[in-house]
């Protein structure tokens, strides 16, 4: 449940740059800078309430936090300009399509991601 909660919070704060970074940058590369905010936020969230018990060395969970994630990124970044660009487009919606196609892409790895996190980023040694 934790994860749960704590990675919305972290969506949410993903959800929101982009729309800063999308007045800097093209949609694409807002997405990516979004999911790279979002989840400086969430390894912070994660590390700190979602798996505290973990004793892998700080550096190795960034690294396997940044692998996971890039997972991630690259699937909602693939959908979200799937469905912006193309998709959305082709069915004639025109109802906030940049914030509801990123919406929609940032929830695609929850999955990947928690079983990612789990058993790799903040996995713990073996007896």
């Amino acid at each position: 449940m934790r994860f749960l909660l704590l990675g919305g919070v972290a969506a949410g704060v993903n959800w929101l740059s982009r729309f800063a970074w999308d007045a800097i940058m093209p949609f694409g590369a807002a997405v990516v800078a979004a999911y790279a905010t979002g989840m400086v936020v969430a390894f912070i969230l994660f590390r700190l309430f979602v798996f505290p018990n973990s004793d892998q060395p700080m550096a190795l969970q960034i690294r396997n936090f940044v692998l996971v994630n890039l997972v991630g990124m690259a699937l909602s970044w693939a959908l979200a300009v799937t469905l912006v660009e193309w998709v959305f487009p082709a069915l004639g919606f025109a109802f906030y399509p940049k914030a509801i196609g990123h919406g929609l892409a940032i929830a695609a790895p929850i999955l990947s991601s928690w079983f990612g996190h789990k058993y790799f980023t903040f996995a713990r040694r073996a007896e």
